[in-house]
């Protein structure tokens, strides 16, 4: 297995790109490549609370070795193992013998890295301006004034807009690097939604679950790859490895956006006012902001009404059902459906705001509009190269070798319409009064933005943006297409 180090061999000078651009987390086995760390080199982790100090070294593969024999590549799991609980945050938790902790090495191996001299590749350079701002994050963290930026202008800190797969990995690696976390966790909540920059979490000294203990077994530990992330960001969470996927219920406009509710000691009047101004279907009944009652709906308030028309307030509270902002939104989908609502709760487990069936239908909907665009434009560029050029050139230059054994139309690809139509030859044979160099342009924009959509790697719906320019394309092909 290739070692994802700073350069490929001792010899090789400390790449930039290695940590500011690859967007992995940093291993032990780097620090022991720069020189940071020893084969061999004690590690002491002194609980805080109890005092009690668990000791290891350091292996000459990058791992920690317990005194029992166990090996692990992640600090993290390395302390949950030595003490049997967790979870605990490894990288400021074991220290060298003079009391520096990986967390430091860490934090030299990076600074180092961003002194390097410009290299000129925007990408590269620029990262350094990102590194010395999740720097001072961590000393704001640290301070107990931490940053708070909406999700937007966080992803803007690595040029991106939205959260697809890779660039969610890539901002969680960089972010855990700097041990720092974000609360609510970005990745499960609104692209408008405020999340707030937190440094490593406190000592637990054996608060947490007990830590599930696996040795080394020739198998990279969870999270510890190459390219590591997790959409949690915690220093803590570096073992989790794997990334929250699809849409969260926290995704969703309304899940955080605030609730009005009502205590159970309320009136009728109360509710009816309330209900009627904001054109609400349900409250919830709150006794503080994390104790559920109930619920009250147009439809529980008539029952009550209907069996007693003096009945108590109470009588018209009916079961409701909180559920997480992290959770994933098509395993709450069986509670939406039974309660025709659920109430949302935040990062604290305070009752933050409530979703609906109408605003799961609209995600939905919002979702498979671009993916019924797509369909027509794939359907338009098929049609025009079909009806305007000929078969078998069209075979000559998409499979000009056979392989693919082409033979009609309808075997295409979407690179094989850009192939064919960023021909001049084939595009003059369509007598288009277009520039085809700004025509292709636009085609491979839209294969990113497809590509996106088709493996649903995009939380924030390129296809928002991307109707117009489907639609634009698809009317200039109808138009011109014949």
């Amino acid at each position: 297995m290739t070692d994802h180090t700073v350069g490929s061999s001792a010899d090789e000078p400390l790449g930039r790109a290695s940590y500011l651009i690859e967007g992995r987390r940093v291993l032990l086995s780097d620090l022991i490549h720069a020189g940071l760390l020893s084969t061999g080199q004690r590690l002491t982790f002194r609980q805080r609370r109890s005092g009690q100090k668990h000791l290891a070294q350091v292996t000459a593969d990058g791992r920690i070795e317990l005194g029992d024999g166990q090996r692990f590549k992640s600090p993290s799991a390395a302390a949950a193992a030595a003490t049997g609980r967790g979870p605990y945050d490894g990288w400021t938790s074991w220290a060298l013998d003079d009391g520096t902790l990986l967390d430091a090495l860490r934090q030299r191996l990076l600074d180092t890295v961003a002194e390097l001299p410009p290299s000129g590749d925007v990408a590269a350079d620029g990262s350094v301006a990102r590194h010395t701002r999740l720097k001072d994050a961590r000393r704001q963290a640290d301070a107990e004034t931490p940053v708070t930026v909406t999700v937007r202008d966080l992803l803007g800190w690595w040029g991106a807009a939205r959260r697809g797969y890779l660039v969610t990995e890539h901002i969680a690696a960089e972010l855990a690097n700097h041990g720092l976390s974000t609360v609510p966790d970005f990745a499960a909540v609104g692209i408008d939604d405020r999340v707030t920059l937190t440094g490593p979490s406190e000592d637990t000294d054996g608060e947490g679950e007990a830590a599930e203990q696996e040795p080394v077994t020739g198998q990279e530990e969870p999270g510890e790859t190459s390219a590591p992330g997790s959409a949690t960001t915690s220093g803590n969470e570096e073992d989790k490895g794997e990334p929250i996927q699809g849409q969260t219920v926290g995704n969703l406009p309304s899940a955080l956006k605030g609730v009005v509710s009502v205590p159970s000691s309320t009136s009728f009047e109360e509710v009816f006012t309330k209900m009627r101004l904001n054109g609400y279907s349900q409250l919830p009944v709150l006794s503080g902001p994390r104790n559920l009652r109930g619920a009250v709906t147009w439809e529980s308030i008539a029952r009550a009404r209907y069996a007693d028309f003096e009945a108590p307030f109470s009588d018209a509270i009916v079961a409701a059902h909180a559920v997480s902002y992290a959770d994933h939104l098509i395993d709450v989908l069986p509670d939406l459906e039974r309660f025709g609502f659920l109430l949302v709760k935040d990062q604290t487990n305070q009752i933050a705001g409530i979703i609906t069936v109408a605003d799961v239908a609209a995600e939905y909907g919002a979702t498979a509009r671009p993916f019924l665009l797509i369909g027509d434009l794939d359907r338009q560029l098929r049609r025009v190269i079909s009806e305007g050029l000929d078969l078998a050139e069209v075979i000559a230059l998409c499979d000009p070798d056979g392989r693919r054994k082409l033979v009609a139309f309808d075997q295409l690809s979407y690179g094989d319409y850009q192939q064919v139509l960023g021909n001049q030859e084939q595009w003059d044979k369509l007598g288009w009064p277009l520039d085809r160099k700004s025509f292709i342009a636009r085609l491979d924009e839209l294969r990113e933005i497809r590509n996106e959509l088709m493996h649903f790697n995009d939380k924030d719906k390129a296809g928002d943006s991307a109707i117009p320019m489907l639609r634009n394309m698809i009317e200039l092909l109808r138009e011109h297409g014949g």
